[in-house]
């Protein structure tokens, strides 16, 4: 399974989630509100009922959906503007924060590192713009690859993409999914191995 088919098929969940009109908490109906646990959780239950994915899809704590035997992945989501359309503040921090142990996904890249299953490890980030775009989500996703490249020397696959259009959201008109795969392990020495404290 690569990267391009599991990010195609997470973004026809997106729309098939979305096709429900529910709402979410006190929200405008449409797939664009739910939270990153909340929409991971729903992603999850779409795809076990894809026969190549199966029942043992799961959510979990680390890594935020796993696929067993096949994929380990982290989601973010980018929404420039709230529900009730204005811009929303420190949305891009969700991508950009540098440091180790934040929740960003920088912080998960350095996560997935450290990820010790056989899994594939990857980051997906899930995008929602108006159509047209008015804050587009290109620059942020190039300033993440930097940041990940240039300053913490995070080894990522080229930048898988889709854009499914047409969600019932009036802000989250559309949703863009950027995914990469986390190439870099970084090997855990075991207990009796790691130096003492003296």
């Amino acid at each position: 399974m690569t990267l391009d088919e599991l990010v195609s098929d997470i973004g026809e969940a997106i729309v098939s989630i979305d096709s429900r009109g529910e709402s979410f908490r006190n929200f405008q109906p449409g797939v664009g509100p739910y939270g990153e646990p909340q929409l991971v959780r729903l992603i999850a239950a779409h795809l076990k009922q894809e026969p190549r994915y199966g029942a043992r899809v799961r959510t979990m704590r680390t890594p935020d959906l796993l696929i067993p035997d096949k994929w380990a992945l982290e989601f973010k989501i980018a929404r420039p503007f709230g529900d009730n359309g204005k811009e929303a503040e420190n949305w891009a921090i969700n991508l950009l924060h540098p440091y180790a142990g934040s929740v960003s996904s920088l912080g998960d890249c350095q996560k997935l590192a450290r990820y010790q299953g056989s899994e594939k490890r990857g980051i997906v980030v899930v995008g929602y713009e108006h159509v047209p775009a008015i804050i587009d989500l290109t620059l942020l996703v190039q300033s993440f690859e930097a940041i990940a490249k240039h300053v913490l020397a995070v080894n990522l696959s080229p930048r898988t993409a889709c854009q499914r259009v047409g969600l019932r959201h009036p802000i989250h008109q559309s949703v863009r999914l950027f995914a990469w795969e986390v190439l870099d392990r970084v090997k855990v020495s075991s207990p009796e191995n790691r130096p003492k404290n003296r």
